[in-house]
């Protein structure tokens, strides 16, 4: 999520006493924590049920292409290999511009703290130690749009804003899905182009004289690179959250969620409405609309990311991910 408006937006788009299950049933923690590595590490439910548990996480060697999608590494080198391309973005981002961004969020928008709103500072500091990342300013900023986005400004902290429609409409397992989707951004260090597209996408087109200095191809690129970017954030999210249902419900939400209808979504019925996307589009004639669909969006569809993240937490990747951060609680 974190640069572009989510639809998670940004990014989007889009997870603490949260992690622990209140059943009564559980053992607690420091009990928790004497189970022997080889019974979880043959026992994968387990595995993630232990990791869902304990609070104390941190994936303290984790490293951005540990979860980076294969897609934001091909989109990438697409990028690097576009001539101008960082001349563009480092015109488009001058000091003028970026100073107008921060003014403008420090303005308009109520920054978060341990003394104000400290909950959503809780949920934003623990994600970034899970993460192993520095946390970033967050603010929330009063709009009707839900919306999550990062903005990283050359030589000052990067900072997350998020629309306060998005703090009513998720719970608070799913707001801190978002704020880490947002921070797998900056873990991944997708910087300047990830504040340029940002910026392409809250608006430059209304500064005069920007918009024709972006050509059409370099647009769409950039706008590839970012749906496969959105793809590795919601991987951090869920990194987080070690709950796919947690991601996939933010990303339901997005797509067709209200408060008074949250207790009424189903996150495996919005998983199999993904798995119906994919059969209806298979044909050559729904790749060619799914393309045309997609082509000049900044996120991928809900569905697809949803279906994305489901096949992940299923792979081998993401258990060896969790297993790490279980040695590393083990260590402590």
């Amino acid at each position: 999520m974190a640069s572009v408006p989510l639809p998670m937006a940004v990014a989007p788009l889009n997870l603490s006493s949260l992690f622990i299950n209140s059943s009564s049933n559980n053992p607690p923690i420091s009990s928790l924590c004497t189970v022997g590595f080889k019974q979880l590490e043959t026992n994968p439910k387990r595995l993630r049920s232990f990791v869902r548990r304990a609070a104390s996480v941190t994936f303290r060697d984790l490293d951005a292409d540990d979860f980076r999608h294969p897609l934001d590494r091909q989109n990438t080198l697409l990028l690097r290999a576009i001539p101008g391309l960082n001349n563009i973005g480092k015109a488009l981002l001058g000091s003028v511009s970026e100073q107008v961004m921060l003014l403008e969020n420090i303005g308009t928008s109520v920054l978060v703290s341990e003394n104000q709103l400290p909950e959503l500072h809780r949920l934003m500091v623990e994600a970034a130690r899970i993460l192993n990342i520095e946390a970033p300013d967050l603010y929330v900023r009063q709009s009707p749009v839900p919306n999550a986005y990062t903005l990283a400004v050359s030589g000052k902290k990067p900072f997350v804003v998020i629309h306060t429609s998005l703090v009513e409409l998720l719970s608070r397992k799913e707001l801190q899905a978002v704020l880490a989707h947002e921070l797998g951004h900056l873990k991944c260090d997708h910087g300047l182009w990830l504040t340029f597209a940002n910026i392409l996408t809250l608006g430059a087109y209304t500064v005069p004289g920007i918009g024709g200095l972006i050509a059409q191809r370099l647009e769409e690129q950039l706008f590839r690179w970012l749906r496969a970017a959105e793809l590795t954030c919601d991987r951090a999210a869920l990194l987080v959250a070690q709950d796919p249902k947690v991601v996939v419900s933010v990303l339901m939400k997005l797509a067709g969620g209200c408060p008074s209808l949250s207790d009424q979504l189903n996150v495996d019925a919005f998983l199999e409405q993904a798995r119906s996307y994919d059969k209806a589009s298979s044909s050559p004639v729904g790749w060619y609309i799914r393309n045309a669909q997609t082509r000049q969006l900044s996120h991928p569809l809900p569905v697809l990311r949803a279906r994305e993240i489901d096949e992940w937490s299923r792979s081998q990747e993401y258990r060896s991910l969790l297993k790490r951060a279980i040695q590393t609680v083990q260590n402590l």
